[in-house]
């Protein structure tokens, strides 16, 4: 086995993913005594171009949790990536509640897309919905965890070890549907075409234009003119706090996740 780099590949639009894949790959390309390279494709622009990988990379690879699964905005791009035989680590960040099938489901997509899966590991980061729920994560302690898991990984890959199928993630097959929020009768809370609004507050910075994953907040008037995934980038990072969301819908599953999980969850790898 010969690992001559080390990707950090991500989809973060609010960072908690960013940061975990960032910690282990880091950590691995020192363990390995190799370099690290960022491949960021949060934005909608670098989904344009197609990831190519050998067989000498050790790819991380990271999304977020979006209704306990892969964000479907994600699936067509996702298959186009090249594994090209790359030893391969999916990593997903949740917010809180439970990463359900996405570790699973992200392992599948790259074993399909030709990556040899190592290990698998699920972080838990800020939700995107709130200040609140899984405030300040990750912290400390869950980037102790990181670095353990690095370590491991890096163990395993020298070791020995060879290749012979998928890494073992938690999960189901055939994948979950995806979660569905629901109020306290029992019916389902549908806030798939819920966008932000913008306030007085607004200064015309166009920053949450420019970090919108979908490209979906018009330039001029800064309104949401297309898909919204609720990653809400651009109402954590708007200086003024002028973005937000006023739907009754999006609102009452707001509060319901930081009243039902407000527990402490905790990170989970397999290696």
């Amino acid at each position: 086995m010969e690992i001559k780099k080390v990707w950090a590949m991500y989809f973060s639009p609010t960072g908690g993913t960013e940061k975990a894949v960032r910690t282990v790959a880091a950590d691995l390309a020192e363990h390995l005594g190799v370099p690290m390279e960022i491949y960021d494709f949060t934005l909608p622009d670098v989904r344009k171009q197609t990831a190519v990988f050998t067989e000498t990379d050790l790819v991380c690879f990271g999304t977020p949790v979006i209704a306990g699964r892969v964000p479907n905005v994600l699936l067509p791009y996702l298959k186009t990536v090249v594994g090209g035989g790359a030893y391969g680590i999916p990593m997903v960040s949740f917010g809180n509640r439970n990463f359900d099938d996405a570790l699973i489901e992200l392992r599948n997509l790259m074993e399909d897309d030709g990556f040899r899966t190592v290990a698998g590991a699920a972080f838990v980061s800020e939700h995107s919905f709130s200040r609140k729920l899984s405030a300040g994560r990750p912290d400390e302690e869950d980037y102790a965890v990181m670095h353990t898991f690095a370590q491991k990984v890096a163990e395993k890959l020298q070791s020995g070890w060879e290749y012979d199928g998928p890494a073992y993630v938690k999960g189901e097959e055939p994948i979950r549907p995806y979660f569905t929020p629901r109020d306290r009768y029992g019916n389902a809370i549908d806030i798939r075409k819920v966008k932000p609004k913008t306030s007085d507050a607004c200064c015309g910075c166009g920053i949450c234009a420019a970090v919108c994953p979908m490209g979906s907040i018009d330039k001029e008037d800064f309104s949401c003119k297309g898909i919204c995934i609720k990653c809400c980038a651009c109402i954590k990072k708007c200086p003024t706090g002028a973005k937000y969301f006023d739907d009754p819908g999006y609102i009452y599953h707001k509060e319901e996740l930081e009243e039902l999980y407000e527990g402490r969850a905790l990170p989970e790898y397999f290696v």
